[in-house]
C-alpha cells in the first residue's frame, strides 16, 4: 500500500505558480472558489495580471488548478506522515489523526479546503465541482483501502465494513468544521474521543490504540 501518486501537474520549480495557487487556496478555503480571480491574486502578490493569465488562462482553469494544489497540500499533511506508521490498524489511526492536526494547524486559514469548497459546488456541475468530487472520493477510498487492510491483517473484526466505517471516520473528521464556526478547539478532542471509540468497537485488539485522544 502507498500514498496515492501526485500527479506532477504542478511544476514546482516554478515559484510564481506556486505562490499563486499557494494564496489561490488560502482565500478559497474562506471565501470559496468563486472569490478567487486572477486580477486578485496579481493585486495581492503584487505580480502582473497579464503574468497570472499566462499560467492558467482562465479562471475556471485557475480553479482547476487550486483544486490540483489542495489536493497535493493534503497528501503532504496527512497521507504522507501517516505511512511513518506500520500498515494496519494503526496507519488507519494515524491518518484521522493527522487529517485533524491538518485541520487543527490550519495549513489553510478556512480549515480543510475541500469541506469548504464542497458546499459551494456540490449542486452545480461543471469541471470543478467533477474535481472536488473525485478528490473527495480519493480520500474515501483510500480510507476504504485502509480500513480492509486492517482487517485482512486480523486488526479489526472481519464484519467490519470498510466501506461503512469509512464513511463514519470521514464523516467525524469533516464534522469538526463546526470548531471554526463556534470557534470551539474542544471539537478536535471530541471527534479523536468519537473515532478511537468507533474503531475500538471493531479492533481485535483495542490495547493497539491510544488510551485517550491528546
Amino acid at each position: 500500500m502507498t500514498a496515492p501518486k501526485l500527479d506532477g501537474r504542478v511544476e514546482r520549480g516554478d515559484q510564481t505558480r506556486r505562490a499563486i495557487l499557494d494564496r489561490a487556496a488560502a482565500i478559497a478555503s474562506v471565501e470559496g472558489l468563486e472569490g478567487v480571480s486572477i486580477g486578485r491574486l496579481a493585486t495581492e502578490l503584487e505580480v502582473s495580471k497579464s503574468g497570472v493569465f499566462a499560467h492558467f488562462g482562465s479562471k475556471e482553469e485557475l480553479q482547476l488548478a487550486t483544486v490540483r494544489w489542495a489536493r497535493e497540500v493534503f497528501i503532504a499533511a496527512v497521507i504522507t506522515p501517516a505511512h511513518r506508521s506500520p500498515a494496519g490498524l494503526r496507519r488507519l489511526w494515524r491518518l484521522c489523526d493527522a487529517w485533524l492536526d491538518y485541520s487543527t494547524r490550519r495549513v489553510f486559514p478556512g480549515g480543510c479546503f475541500f469541506a469548504s469548497v464542497t458546499a459551494e459546488f456540490d449542486a452545480r456541475p461543471g469541471r470543478v465541482r467533477d474535481a472536488i468530487a473525485a478528490a473527495h472520493r480519493e480520500w474515501q477510498r483510500y480510507l476504504e483501502e485502509s480500513i480492509a487492510t486492517a482487517r485482512e491483517l486480523g486488526e479489526l473484526s472481519a464484519d467490519a465494513d470498510p466501506r461503512q466505517l469509512a464513511f463514519e471516520l470521514d464523516a467525524f473528521t469533516r464534522a469538526t468544521q463546526d470548531a471554526l464556526l463556534f470557534d470551539e478547539q474542544g471539537v478536535y478532542t471530541r471527534a479523536r474521543r468519537a473515532i478511537l471509540h468507533r474503531l475500538r468497537a471493531v479492533a481485535t485488539d483495542p490495547a493497539v490504540l491510544p488510551k485517550s485522544p491528546r
